[in-house]
């Protein structure tokens, strides 16, 4: 059970730009393995695991309290996958996902970009927009929440 009293577990179903959009600012600042992402072409599913901060609860933006938790994420209906400027080779690598943004193509289809920072990127080429986001562990405490630009300074 967590001891943070705000977090209630979240599960995120995307089926069009904006629910794509929600699933974006819920992973926005995750970080993960490498080898924690996976695209399996027989299934046509690109899923990952990582450790999402907990936006939701950090009310208090500058002293907390913050937290992560551990989530699940697939897109299904992907035809094919690349990536760019990251070494998928190296499965210990850590990656931390800035946004998750959609291209629009024909027919409802398009690419799915996730955005990582150091310029990184993965762009899913999918028939249409078909993913969700799941907790899958109980959150634990962050000393920091992430910062961006004039933040970080």
């Amino acid at each position: 059970m967590s001891t943070l009293r705000c977090y209630q577990p979240l599960k995120i179903v995307a089926h069009d730009e904006r629910g794509l959009s929600l699933m974006s600012a819920t992973l926005q600042d995750a970080v993960g393995k490498v080898g924690d992402i996976a695209y399996l072409p027989d299934m046509r599913r690109f899923a990952f695991v990582t450790n999402r901060f907990v936006w939701e609860c950090a009310v208090d933006r500058r002293h907390g309290p913050f937290a992560r938790v551990r989530a699940g994420a697939h897109f299904d209906d992907v035809l094919s996958v690349r990536q760019q400027n990251l070494l998928l080779d190296r499965k210990a690598g850590v990656v931390a996902l800035l946004a998750v943004r959609f291209e629009a193509g024909a027919d409802g289809g398009g690419a799915i970009i996730l955005d990582f920072a150091g310029g990184g990127a993965i762009r899913l080429e999918v028939e249409a927009i078909n993913g969700a986001v799941s907790d899958m562990s109980d959150p634990w405490p962050t000393a920091s929440r992430p910062a961006h630009g004039e933040e970080a300074g």
